[in-house]
């Protein structure tokens, strides 16, 4: 069994683009697909099944026949993010980046880069640039 974690924020396009290049993979039989939401700032106490970005990755996934699970957590995305890839053994992290300049990433840094350069586990990089 394949247990892949799909990292997504708030946009849906990302997550949209992740879902179908994941969904376009061809996988075999056994595949699993955690949808992880990172909540940063959560006062309101939402839950992932209230982000539109993890409903929409879970409803192209399922409609290609994969068993999708939607979770969260909070904190440090890209810490929380290659935590729970070991807690839960995910084999594949997928996540979609936005375009930023190298000035940009410095400034503001970058989840899809920080996972990509600390994580143990395989990282999928899904680009966004046609968006």
């Amino acid at each position: 069994m394949t247990h892949i974690l799909l990292a997504v924020d708030e946009d849906e396009d990302r997550a949209r683009v992740s879902a179908e290049d994941l969904a376009e993979l061809k996988w075999g039989d056994g595949v699993t697909v955690t949808v992880l939401h990172v909540f940063t700032d959560n006062i309101e106490g939402a839950n992932v099944s209230q982000i539109g970005s993890a409903r929409e990755a879970r409803d192209i996934l399922e409609a290609s026949g994969i068993e999708v699970i939607l979770d969260e957590t909070s904190g440090s995305p890209a810490e929380e993010i290659i935590d729970y890839a070991g807690e839960e053994d995910i084999d594949i992290i997928c996540l979609a980046g936005r375009s930023r300049t190298p000035a940009g990433k410095a400034v503001f840094g970058s989840v899809s880069q920080s996972v990509m350069l600390d994580s143990d586990i395989p990282v999928l990089f899904c680009p966004t640039s046609d968006l």
